[in-house]
């Protein structure tokens, strides 16, 4: 290692409290293992500065010397080289990453649950020292399933039903409500959280056409070319131009969207397009105008 980048990176880790080597950014981890570190740095409400090390190869190679440790993500802590990956996950679980960051641990979270549901998940539970699970993601994926308790779990009391929760899905899970719903393949959880932030979500043709007869207000957005639009089109949409962008512009960002193309790809991408731009309630047609097509209204042509 050259002398300028042991000066930066010793630089870097007494100036920063605490100070993580990753790849990628914060908010743009490029590897998995960074990815999971960050969601436990973000967990506990610690600030924490972040080293891009896919930026400069010196700092990349740099810091497996510096810290004699030969993997990347590596975490400081007041100029202590805490670990990697694998120790950070040890030290998160058992809270020993919480003491040494200053950080509280989280409350346990409130958790709601339908009786249907609680009847369900306690018919499950059959083996003795199982219990229910709720996990939330790193992207807000919930998932529940049955399983002993492990180190960090927190127990909460949903109704009847003891649930566990780790320490990285505390935070995220609370106010989540758990029901039990009917679908074409049976019955089905539906977990709902007011903490996760909002997302495309897919419509199918069969869905859109029922909300179209109730006539909800929502404005139902072709992407689509003119020349398409002029082979097949679906009554009340209108075609994304200058126009319609201006008006968008000007409407309140709880109104419903739905945006639709051929087959539901161009659509999507307009879709999350304007879930950043802070619209709130944004859908895509499944399959779009050609499932449309085949699905809900066979007089509009196929192409």
């Amino acid at each position: 290692m050259n002398p300028e980048t042991r000066t930066l990176l010793e630089s870097t880790i007494h100036h920063h409290p605490v100070v993580l080597f990753m790849k990628g950014t914060r908010h743009a981890p490029q590897c998995g293992f960074s990815a999971r570190v960050i969601q436990m740095l973000d967990s506990l409400g610690a600030p924490y500065e972040t080293v891009n090390v896919l930026a400069d190869p010196g700092v990349r190679e740099g810091i497996k010397e510096f810290s004699q440790w030969p993997t990347i993500p590596q975490l400081y802590i007041k100029s202590e080289f805490i670990g990697g990956c694998d120790i950070v996950t040890e030290l998160f679980a058992n809270g020993e990453l919480a003491e040494k960051l200053g950080a509280e641990a989280p409350p346990p979270p409130s958790v709601s649950i339908s009786d249907r549901a609680q009847q369900a998940l306690l018919a499950a539970v059959e083996e003795e020292g199982d219990f229910v699970r709720l996990e939330v993601g790193p992207n807000w994926e919930f998932s529940l399933s049955l399983g002993p308790k492990q180190a960090g779990d927190t127990e909460i009391t949903a109704g009847k039903l003891t649930l566990l929760v780790d320490r990285m899905s505390a935070t995220k899970a609370n106010g989540t409500h758990i029901d039990c719903v009917e679908t074409q393949d049976g019955q089905a959880f539906k977990l709902e959280n007011p903490n996760e932030p909002p997302r495309v979500k897919a419509l199918e043709p069969k869905e859109l056409k029922a909300r179209l007869d109730k006539a909800e207000k929502l404005l139902l957005i072709d992407v689509r070319t003119p020349d398409e639009v002029a082979i097949a089109s679906i009554q009340g949409a209108r075609r994304l131009d200058e126009l319609v962008f201006a008006e968008l512009a000007m409407v309140d960002k709880e109104t419903p969207l739905v945006f639709m193309c051929h087959s539901g790809a161009r659509s999507a991408r307009a879709a999350q397009q304007f879930l950043a731009e802070g619209f709130r309630n944004v859908s895509n047609l499944v399959g779009g105008i050609d499932a449309w097509s085949t699905e809900v209204d066979a007089a509009v042509p196929r192409y």
